[in-house]
């Protein structure tokens, strides 16, 4: 019988990782991919040195045969540092599925840490609710910002991150726009009377539910940060005028639990995200992601 162990990926596991994932996922994610997702893993700074940098692997008598990525990050609620973990690209070798509960369940050995699965597959839902994940998400809404009322303050301005700005800004959130504004996001400041409302979008393409045109992918940007889906909604004319001119992106995706009052668009039922821990994360919020970060998954 083989020793199996579930431990953490160490730098010396990266390239026998990489093979795991190329062989796991097959061609729609070449091993190009997986190097960019560790090249920009390795770089990231951690919440706390305990952390895993890169997530864990089941060894067997020294040969990977799976893998569960993670992504620790700070995020900042009312001025309160709280940790996360982002789930993302598990794999295991079908004779070695048995142990894929043990592999997940080591991702919540930190308490103090709130853990996301965002993009688990169907057949795994009764599995991690089995160990104790909730689901927060039950589907998306696909908006036309551009069609929104326009905001009642005014004047309202959209800025790009890297605009510089004669207004106050969360060092937080500046810090946030910024590190994803760097892993290809939009990055942008609604700027009101008020104060300074902080947004970021991933580009990406959504399956078509119309019968007639089921099989092409509409060009997309996923709400990934914001305060609040409130604020969207309130400058959702603005902002989507925005996107539109700098991204070609039309549509805005955003995770929803039915329709989004106040936007022009459709909810569609079926993408389910979920979490494990204390603190149940706010919709529109996919910060410090596989989703935000490297684009992987829905």
């Amino acid at each position: 019988m083989p020793r199996i162990k579930i431990r953490r990926i160490t730098d010396g596991d990266i390239p026998a990782a990489i093979d795991l994932l190329t062989r796991g996922f097959g061609p729609v994610r070449p091993r190009s991919f997986w190097e960019h997702i560790f090249s920009g893993l390795s770089h990231r700074r951690l919440p706390a040195a305990e952390l895993p940098r890169y997530g864990y692997v089941i060894d067997s008598d020294g040969e990977l045969v799976g893998i569960l990525l993670s992504i620790f990050s700070t995020i900042w609620e009312n001025g309160q540092a709280k940790i996360r973990c982002g789930g993302s690209s598990l794999y295991v070798d079908e004779a070695f599925r048995l142990y894929t509960p043990l592999l997940i369940r080591r991702a919540s050995e930190f308490k103090d840490a709130t853990v996301l699965n965002l993009t688990p597959a169907t057949y795994t839902f009764r599995m991690i609710e089995a160990l104790n994940y909730v689901r927060y998400s039950n589907g998306i809404f696909v908006s036309i910002p551009s069609f929104g009322r326009a905001a009642k303050e005014a004047p309202v301005s959209v800025a790009d991150v890297h605009t510089k700005l004669d207004v106050l800004l969360d060092p937080n959130d500046r810090d946030l726009l910024l590190e994803h504004a760097a892993c290809g996001c939009t990055s942008l400041w609604c700027i009101t009377p008020q104060g300074a409302y902080p947004f970021v979008f991933r580009n990406l393409e959504v399956k078509n539910e119309m019968r007639l045109l089921r099989h092409v992918k509409l060009p997309c940007a996923q709400l990934v940060y914001c305060r609040n889906v409130d604020d969207f909604v309130r400058f959702a004319r603005p902002i989507g005028l925005f996107l539109a001119r700098h991204t070609g992106r039309f549509l805005v995706s955003i995770d929803a639990n039915g329709p989004v009052r106040g936007l022009v668009g459709k909810y569609f039922a079926g993408r389910a995200r979920y979490f494990c821990g204390s603190d149940q994360p706010r919709l529109g919020d996919l910060a410090h992601t596989e989703i935000s970060l490297f684009g992987v998954g829905p």
